[in-house]
């Protein structure tokens, strides 16, 4: 090499480097270096019903055109002789099966039946749900928990007739225009209402995949989760959608289901990576890990001269926003053990001191997503004016009302609040003895 020549291979060099270790930072994940597949389908030609292999997608390789085909059929002739009957399966209404797809989102199928068939004669159509009062909307969904969805199904029902007519929106495209509804649920609707040829990837569909395909990216992350959304468009069957999207929901709650599968049986053992290998119980890949906070609250038993008692209306933002409870006084420090009354700013605002006289009834624990509450519940040593007092202050910082304990019916009251008057009523059965 001519000496001239060398301080411009050396800049050709440094640059081919750094651009190496650019790449390696912003695509690490998204690179065969990074090893997303520890099987391939070119490593199980003619030792499974896999025949052919196919394109890489973000390194992880696929089946080929014939594979993707048999697939499809197999699955389907499954479905068809195995699927679930349920309420929203008998319909291709994109409202009906949006609220379903909805009221599945954290909860069992089982419990959702009852719900959907209720809900469904309450508010029938979208306009309907557009219209309906708040508080009969919440008392509708109440015992589901995760409020929010029937907030945002309700805004996302009047932008339905404001944005598209009161005419549900029918492609994937405009539905996850609407508040509340992500790629998921988007994909769901569209492929089985409009046989669009869009995948629903949720959780139970990543498991499917991740198996089938022995991807190793962590599904915690909103990059790897457009990785499997791309997978599943690449197998997805172009004329029955909405029947393969189900039928991977219906896997992945049964036969690849997270916890005890049955992969021995399961009718795409044959094409999976994971069982083929015996990995499959390593899939799918999920690193991250939610702390839970833990909460302490008093709850504070009012009543009032004929028995009723207080119930107030959380306005907080976030949890259990707008539902009723007894008043919860949250506390600033732990209590400690078998201690039953501590001060608490919330307390002191209403100028009532604690009192070593109230009467501890129990504890109640209950575990949302993110947050742990810890509850104990009190009968406030108060004679009827100091009751009433306490009752007007509170009010005064948020609606609130009182109710009989056996006619709580009339609002709509979290679960948590639910175990809080069961843990009440036992405890004046115990006093009647």
């Amino acid at each position: 090499m001519k000496p001239f020549m060398q301080p411009w291979m050396n800049y050709l060099t440094n640059q081919t480097k750094k651009g190496m270790r650019m790449r390696t930072k912003q695509d690490k994940e998204l690179t065969p270096l990074t090893l997303p597949q520890r099987e391939r389908p070119s490593d199980w030609i003619g030792r499974s019903k896999i025949v052919d292999a196919g394109e890489e997608i973000f390194g992880i390789e696929i089946w080929g055109a014939e594979t993707i085909r048999r697939f499809q059929c197999d699955l389907l002739a499954w479905y068809d002789t195995n699927k679930r009957d349920l309420p929203w399966r008998r319909t291709h209404s994109p409202y009906a099966i949006w609220v379903s797809e909805i009221m599945l989102q954290q909860t069992q199928v089982d419990t959702v039946i009852p719900y959907y068939e209720r809900f469904m004669a309450m508010f029938p159509t979208v306009k309907a749900l557009s219209e309906a009062d708040e508080q009969a909307l919440l008392k509708a969904w109440e015992g589901l928990g995760y409020y929010s969805r029937v907030r945002n199904m309700q805004a996302a029902a009047q932008q339905i007739m404001t944005d598209f007519g009161g005419t549900f929106p029918t492609s994937a495209k405009d539905i996850q225009t609407l508040k509340g509804i992500g790629p998921y649920t988007a994909g769901a609707v569209a492929s089985i209402a409009f046989n669009e040829p869009v995948g629903a990837v949720d959780g139970n569909a990543m498991r499917v995949l991740g198996r089938l395909f022995t991807i190793t990216l962590d599904i915690s992350k909103a990059k790897t989760q457009k990785i499997y959304r791309e997978i599943m468009q690449a197998i997805i069957s172009t004329e029955r959608p909405g029947d393969f999207n189900q039928a991977i929901m219906d896997l992945g709650s049964s036969y690849e289901r997270a916890k005890n599968p049955d992969l021995e049986h399961s009718p795409i053992r044959a094409y999976s990576l994971g069982t083929l290998s015996g990995t499959a119980l390593n899939y799918p890949v999920k690193n991250k890990k939610t702390k839970q906070v833990i909460r302490h609250f008093h709850a504070m038993i009012i009543e009032n001269a004929e028995g009723e008692i207080l119930i107030a209306q959380r306005t907080e933002k976030g949890l259990l926003h707008k539902l009723w409870t007894v008043p919860l006084l949250e506390q600033k420090s732990v209590l400690k053990k078998n201690a039953h009354v501590a001060e608490t700013s919330t307390r002191y605002e209403t100028n009532m001191s604690p009192d070593e006289n109230d009467t501890w009834i129990g504890h109640v624990k209950h575990v949302f997503s993110h947050q742990i509450w810890e509850i104990d519940v009190y009968l406030p040593d108060l004679d009827a004016k100091q009751a009433q007092l306490l009752g007007e202050r509170l009010t005064r910082r948020a609606p609130s009302q009182y109710v009989a304990i056996d006619q709580e019916e009339s609002v709509p009251f979290p679960t948590v609040q639910d175990k809080i008057w069961q843990l009440v009523k036992t405890h004046k059965e115990k006093d009647k003895h």
